[in-house]
């Protein structure tokens, strides 16, 4: 079977078309970029956007890095021992030593046979890249010394970011405060983590969209979502019980139809604009299998032990269902391996071919590229812009907005700056708690496209 493109492929932005972005950011602009001759501001445009791409793009590998660390610290698949949890008080510093060398150990031990496991296999050649080997006692060790000093340098940052949390609440203006959370990750490697708790706040914000008139029943048609995510090991849970997965393109299609903004004759499309060949490469395989008949199963892991707001129970109880089929508790432990902590509940999805097939991936680095000849109706990016400054997500903006229908929307859990030549407005926003612990929420503002 033939699985067309549903999307065209992506283009550098031209100089001609961020250039209102860079004048308005003048003081903001690295030295490469303030030309004074218009003929050498675009030449240099072209040759910083280029190299920019580059240098977002190598971002990645310190993202995997944090994702093995985090795996490390949290994951049950390699180990029976406890999460490790940097966040322990001082009082408990050497026993919280002891047992993340204990699990480094089970780590390093579960990667020198990693089998058919994907997250092994992947962790395994992420460190043979590097230049590490497990054939010796020697390599071995060198390999348990590499990890240790990696965990010692996420539990640096976290601590830094835990310091920047600090100063950021005694900002006075709330409005100042978000705005500063929105680029807290902008000199972090760039994480594909995801889950699916900021799907329960965007299809919050789409139901009030549609109450308020400003989104009409059965009016998206096409929409994107930027930096889908690769769920290997998230930074709170660790879950890796099952295969890796995407959530957001399927959660997003999800919602649009029991909110009733698609119509049912006529299905929506998705694109995915992403610069990570791990997302990319695992959705075109996803569409590779749809197209040979075979469902796509997203598992949705719940941790009964944290108090729940009441909507997020509700939405875990049926999200996939209005696009999928969710499978009896006999079906999903069928030949699967469940999770080790008995307080984690997981309900299984089947998604059927033909939904998968409405996903397209595209390799677009939204900083500096736009896919071409294609509009959206609405666009969802959240827990992307944090991990830019000011010019980059300014920059983004531009594009988004290029890619936007008048009229569109863009929901995202960032402030993004509103210049003066941007078409792009924030009309209202959205918080939404998820659980009663600290920081656990996510406030949507929503942007919209204004006419030409």
């Amino acid at each position: 079977m033939f699985v067309a493109p549903l999307a065209a492929a992506a283009a550098y932005a031209s100089y001609v078309e961020v250039r209102p972005v860079l004048a308005a950011l003048s003081d903001e602009l690295p030295a490469q970029l303030k030309a004074g001759d218009p003929a050498d501001a675009a030449a240099a445009w072209t040759r910083w956007a280029v190299e920019h791409d580059r240098e977002i793009r190598a971002r990645l590998g310190a993202g995997d890095e944090d994702t093995i660390v985090n795996w490390l610290l949290f994951g049950t698949s390699f180990t029976s021992r406890p999460r490790a949890l940097l966040e322990a008080s001082t009082a408990d510093a050497a026993q919280l030593a002891e047992l993340v060398l204990a699990r480094t150990y089970d780590l390093m031990t579960a990667l020198q046979s990693p089998g058919t496991d994907e997250r092994r296999l992947f962790a395994r050649q992420l460190l043979e890249r590097k230049g590490y080997r497990f054939v010796t006692p020697a390599d071995r060790e060198r390999v348990t010394q590499h990890l240790l000093a990696e965990t010692a340098r996420v539990a640096r940052q976290q601590a830094g970011y835990a310091r920047d949390l600090g100063d950021i609440r005694r900002l006075g203006d709330v409005t100042d405060q978000f705005a500063a959370r929105s680029r807290l990750f902008r000199d972090r490697g760039l994480s594909l983590d995801t889950s699916i708790l900021p799907s329960v706040a965007i299809e919050r914000s789409l139901a009030e969209l549609h109450a308020r008139g400003l989104i009409a029943a059965n009016s998206i048609r096409a929409v994107a979502v930027i930096g889908p995510g690769l769920d290997f090991s998230d930074k709170s849970s660790g879950y890796d019980f099952y295969p890796q997965q995407t959530l957001q393109p399927f959660m997003l299609m999800d919602s649009l139809v029991r909110l009733g903004l698609v119509n049912r004759t006529a299905p929506v499309h998705v694109t995915t604009l992403d610069l990570s060949p791990r997302v990319n490469d695992h959705l075109t395989r996803a569409r590779a299998r749809a197209a040979r008949g075979m469902p796509y199963l997203i598992r949705l892991p719940l941790d009964s032990a944290v108090s729940w707001q009441p909507e997020v129970m509700a939405y875990w109880n049926s999200a996939g269902d209005r696009i999928g089929t969710a499978m009896t508790a006999a079906r999903q432990q069928a030949g699967a391996a469940g999770p080790a902590d008995k307080n984690v509940r997981v309900r299984t999805v089947s998604i059927p071919p033909r939904v998968v097939l409405q996903v397209q991936p595209e390799d677009v680095d939204i900083v500096v590229q736009r896919a071409v000849d294609r509009r959206f109706d609405l666009v969802i990016a959240t827990n992307i812009f944090v991990y830019y400054d000011v010019l980059d997500q300014a920059l983004a903006s531009a594009n988004v907005e290029a890619m936007l229908k008048p009229g569109g929307f863009l929901l995202s859990n960032n402030a993004l700056l509103e210049l003066p030549a941007s078409r792009m407005r924030s009309v209202g926003y959205l918080t939404v708690q998820y659980s009663n612990r600290q920081d656990d929420g996510d406030h949507i503002v929503w942007y919209r496209r204004l006419p030409d």
